[in-house]
């Protein structure tokens, strides 16, 4: 054949909704992508519609019969909160997972004309690196990522001094982890400590969503006093060469015993012995305790770029605890029998996100 004759390549870029039958290829590009994050699975689509009820608009770019770009949405409505379309809620990260520019372009474009289609306040993409310079943008988060060495002594000396000294202490008081099968003992510790800090809980179920989904991506570590007791506990994703500590809980004792500095520690020691690379000690808000806490061990915070295209309100969402109109809800929550917060608490942070 003439090469003249030949049907030209279309390399144009094209976007669409992904269908059940892309979900392997979607993962594949997710797990090849140097920019995806593992808030980017498909997985997290089953379980937010699932577990939480709102509808998911995954988005896939594709050049030819190839994937470039992913976009994974989701579309919560709340009386409270106002209707958003998010990329991604209850994640850290989101936004487009891509290396192409044309793809990102193209993805946001899409994305901002869904979210036309359904009638959103705004939409969000929780990038972890600005992409849109004239989107108005949250600065509140932070993220704090670092490498962990190939040795465990290593990593036990990169700790600041005095928090190095409260790892040694914990180290000496006897106290064990062991990974958990199923998700009991970390909820009823998860459970306790929300309630302590005046939050709604997340069902039970969503955490075993998570197991169930996830496997050994989604893992559980425990801490037991030196009379083996449950004081504290830690649930972890890992995504290729990382590890992030995602939803904790402990007891109000786990602090005398130094249990959360033993939790990660231990969650870090066994990384790097797995051959994890990165420690991702996930998002904190400034000038909070956890943000303070992760300084102590070292890592330095970088901020995360939430963008925001704004369609029926003219300023961003602050939907979080730091919200100063939400003190008193919190301060009542702390007041419930914490059989009444479990119950009530995931009709009410299913639509935070």
């Amino acid at each position: 054949m003439n090469l003249l004759d030949a049907p030209a390549i279309d390399t144009r870029i094209h976007v669409r909704s992904m269908q059940a039958a892309d979900a392997a290829r979607w993962d594949a590009f997710v797990d090849a992508c140097p920019n995806a994050t593992f808030f980017h699975r498909v997985g997290w689509a089953q379980i937010i519609e699932q577990v939480f009820r709102h509808r998911t608009h995954y988005l896939l770019a594709e050049r030819g019969t190839d994937i470039v770009g992913v976009l994974p949405l989701a579309q919560v409505r709340s009386r409270l909160f106002g209707h958003a379309l998010v990329s991604l809620p209850f994640a850290v990260y989101g936004g487009v997972a891509s290396g192409d520019p044309e793809a990102v372009a193209a993805l946001h474009a899409a994305a901002v004309d869904r979210a036309r289609e359904l009638g959103v306040g705004h939409l969000e993409l929780r990038n972890v690196a600005p992409t849109e310079p004239e989107w108005p943008r949250q600065d509140l988060y932070v993220t704090f990522r670092k490498g962990i060495q190939p040795e465990v002594e290593a990593n036990l000396l990169a700790i600041p001094r005095k928090q190095r000294a409260m790892v040694r202490k914990a180290i000496g008081r006897n106290l064990a982890a062991e990974i958990d099968a199923g998700v009991d003992r970390f909820y009823a510790l998860y459970s306790d400590n929300v309630h302590r800090h005046g939050t709604p809980p997340f069902p039970k179920r969503y955490f075993e969503a998570l197991r169930a989904t996830f496997g050994d991506a989604c893992e559980v570590l425990t801490v037991l006093s030196p009379k083996g007791e449950p004081v504290s506990s830690v649930l972890s994703f890992y995504f290729r060469d990382e590890v992030l500590p995602y939803y904790a809980g402990d007891l109000a004792a786990a602090r005398e015993l130094a249990a959360n500095d033993f939790k990660y520690w231990e969650l870090m020691r066994r990384a790097c012995v797995k051959g994890v690379r990165v420690f991702d000690y996930g998002r904190s808000k400034r000038g909070t305790g956890s943000f303070d806490f992760k300084k102590n061990w070292g890592f330095e915070p970088a901020p995360l770029a939430y963008e925001y295209r704004l369609f029926k309100r003219d300023t961003i969402p602050q939907n979080n605890p730091s919200n100063p109109k939400y003190r008193a809800f919190i301060a009542l929550w702390r007041k419930l029998p914490r059989g009444v917060a479990n119950a009530l608490g995931p009709a009410i942070v299913r639509n935070l996100g």
